[in-house]
């Protein structure tokens, strides 16, 4: 094996919690991206058009692989395959289907909305996709003798931990290196948690929550069900900022099962985010993909009971922008109770921007918030301000007068305890731990937890 190799660049996610890009050299001439996402609030810096541009050398590059589909893992790719790209795409097959439908949404946001531009470069991606499943060993392209794993992590559909092994007659057995990608929770309602690997040499593994606990599953379930019941009493919104994939569709299962209660019919649920009703569509064509991959999950029982946490009967569903215009003015003016759910996660843009300038300033309504705000985001700004706070919007000075609520419970990321148990779970403790995405406070405590298991 040549001398220093295999070794690991980053060209994003490193520092952060946004922008993962790692660069894995298995030797001079034979790399291959482990994602390749958009950075988001402070890790996007004062020019994020610069920032995303793709500046190294693409030459040694064989493959790009794909640990799951959220934005600040592929929104990159368009950048990618301009800067010419043209390898092939590794990923699960719940990931291949649901790639398309995220880069599509990207495109229309950050580059275009022609029609015919969008088509070619969808159809040029699908070539490019390589489905894999679950814990089947694939060779990676090039002269070396090398190949890819995907393991469930537990994130989100689709989501994989990455193991690349990379062979040499002079060693007794693989060198095997391990990408976490984003794991999940052992909380999480959907999925079921990730199993650890059998062992790694140099293990990269994120640390997005690596300083602290969730709340209990009953803990967060109480606290949304508070909200839902203050919506009730002062007839007002419950506004949910999510990312309308893999968040939107674990509060949906949620929301499920307490609107259950007839005390709580009332209320409405509106997801407002085309993206996420495609994916609610693409996880209800999934079913049987459920029942085969996770029979112990109660899913599938309560889809064939004749309940479906993604569809039901409270749920309302908005696709244009008319209708969407028409539901933030009739929520705003009437004070009808609801619980509306729209990207994006951490206020970054999306249609939920709209609902929050038309109600921070109302006190019926509530903000709650499911999942990690990112530094330099505005949902981070409006945690940090709290209820009477003031916050500037495009311009604008607002005072924060909906009510606040973080649940940490509900996010479909691992806690420091769940990165703990999945690196302690190995039958052989990891040789080179490398911790990434995470602010520096969540890496330092992930690296002294895991200092002490020795």
């Amino acid at each position: 094996m040549e001398k220093g190799f295999p070794s690991i660049m980053h060209h994003g996610g490193a520092e952060g919690v946004t922008g993962s890009c790692h660069r894995y050299m298995a030797s001079a001439d034979h790399h291959v991206l482990i994602d390749c996402g958009l950075f988001q609030g402070s890790d996007a810096g004062p020019n994020p058009l610069q920032q995303h541009q793709v500046d190294f050398d693409l030459t040694p590059i064989k493959a790009l692989i794909v640990t799951h589909v959220h934005i600040d893992h592929i929104g990159r790719l368009p950048y990618l395959m301009s800067a010419g790209f043209d390898a092939p795409i590794y990923c699960t097959p719940a990931s291949a289907l649901l790639l398309p439908l995220v880069i599509e949404d990207a495109l229309k946001l950050g580059f275009t909305r022609d029609r015919r531009l969008i088509r070619q470069f969808l159809a040029r991606v699908n070539e490019l996709l390589v489905p894999v499943e679950f814990n089947e060993w694939r060779a990676l392209p090039g002269s070396l003798n090398w190949q890819v794993r995907f393991q469930r992590a537990g994130h989100i559909l689709g989501s994989a931990f990455v193991e690349i092994d990379r062979y040499d007659d002079d060693l007794p057995r693989p060198h095997r290196t391990v990408f976490s990608g984003d794991l999940g929770t052992l909380h999480h309602g959907l999925l079921p948690g990730p199993t650890s690997p059998e062992r790694a040499d140099i293990l990269v593994i994120e640390s997005t929550y690596g300083d602290r606990l969730h709340e209990d599953p009953v803990t967060r379930t109480e606290r949304l069900k508070e909200a839902v019941q203050h919506a009730l009493q002062n007839n007002g919104t419950v506004l949910i900022p999510a990312f309308s994939i893999g968040r939107t569709q674990d509060i949906l299962f949620e929301l499920e099962r307490i609107l259950a209660d007839v005390a709580f019919q009332p209320v409405d649920v509106v997801v407002d985010s085309p993206l996420a009703a495609k994916f609610n569509s693409v996880h209800r064509d999934l079913l049987p993909t459920w029942q085969a991959e996770f029979p112990h999950k109660n899913v599938p029982r309560v889809a064939q009971g004749g309940r479906h946490p993604l569809s039901f009967e409270q749920l309302i569903t908005i696709d244009s922008h008319e209708q969407h215009k028409k539901a933030v003015a009739l929520l705003a003016s009437t004070h009808r109770p609801a619980i509306v759910i729209a990207a994006s996660g951490m206020l970054t843009g999306g249609r939920v921007m709209n609902y929050l300038t038309a109600m921070l300033e109302d006190p019926v309504h509530d903000l709650v918030f499911v999942g990690f705000q990112a530094p330099g985001t505005l949902g981070a700004d409006i945690q940090r301000a709290g209820r009477g706070g003031r916050v500037t919007i495009d311009g604008k000075p607002y005072t924060v007068r909906m009510g606040i609520y973080t649940i940490g419970g509900f996010s479909a990321h691992a806690d420091q305890q769940d990165l703990v148990r999945w690196v302690d779970g190995m039958a052989e403790p990891p040789k080179d731990i490398r911790i990434v995405h995470g602010v520096p406070k969540a890496r330092e405590a992930l690296r002294q937890t895991l200092q002490r298991l020795g």
